[in-house]
């Protein structure tokens, strides 16, 4: 996971992975695309590979460069576990829960009795 996260970090390799999410590309196409040098895409498409999430074929001279999505899977799962609601959240929401539940009582209590309780004492007795 630490491997994909390096790899995601960097703008121009995020890019890549956007122009590679629809189509492959070749090495060549890839770095038309880039203000940088042709060894510097060179660079951020080994860091890609290294990572598993692009995967190259040779295609006579050139290397087409394809997408490859099954390394996101362990980022992902971890992702999706910060993002989950832990269970003291649950506990803390129904502590708050109790907690104005009881005051609400407190508050009844000691409030003074509304002219229809008291109208309606008077009647009762």
């Amino acid at each position: 996971m630490d491997v994909v996260a390096q790899a995601l970090a960097d703008p121009i390799r995020r890019e890549i992975l956007r122009m590679l999410r629809d189509r492959t590309a070749t090495a060549g196409a890839i770095a038309g695309a880039f203000p940088v040098s042709r060894p510097a895409v060179s660079r951020h498409l080994r860091v890609l590979r290294e990572a598993g999430l692009v995967r190259d074929v040779q295609c006579g001279r050139e290397r087409e460069y394809r997408l490859e999505l099954g390394a996101l899977a362990e980022l992902e799962a971890f992702l999706r576990e910060l993002h989950a609601t832990s269970p003291w959240h649950r506990r803390f929401d129904a502590l708050e829960t109790e907690v104005h539940r009881v005051g609400r009582q407190r508050r009844m209590a000691t409030a003074p009795p509304s002219r229809n309780e008291v109208k309606r004492r008077k009647e009762t007795a």
